[in-house]
């Protein structure tokens, strides 16, 4: 699945992100930046409600396929600028982190 798929079958908002055809491996929950960075794989959705300059950093370190920003978290400007600078895809839903995961583990 590809998250073009993923945002199509969970009805997730596109914040960044045009070319929507990466590759989903998994999907990984966290908040905690250092936790993710160490610990989620290539191609994972990070669900996050982390929405900062920090996450897209960690996002390009771990060649996340995306981040799924939960709870309607909000994206700030600078994350918005750098998140385009590194093509990384930043999506938002209204549900928490265990829904997603959830409807996630369902689709792949």
């Amino acid at each position: 699945m590809d998250v073009k798929k993923l945002t199509e079958e969970l009805d997730l908002k596109v914040l960044c992100g045009e070319e929507l055809n990466k590759e989903i491996n998994g999907c990984y929950c966290g908040d905690l930046l250092s936790w993710v960075m160490s610990r989620a794989n290539e191609g994972d959705v990070w669900l996050t409600v982390m929405g900062n300059i920090n996450s897209i950093g960690v996002a390009v370190l771990a060649d996340v396929a995306c981040i799924v920003l939960t709870e309607n978290a909000a994206l700030d400007g600078d994350a918005l600028n750098r998140a385009k600078q590194n093509d990384v895809i930043i999506l938002q839903t209204e549900k928490n982190s265990y829904q997603m995961a959830a409807a996630i583990s369902r689709l792949i």
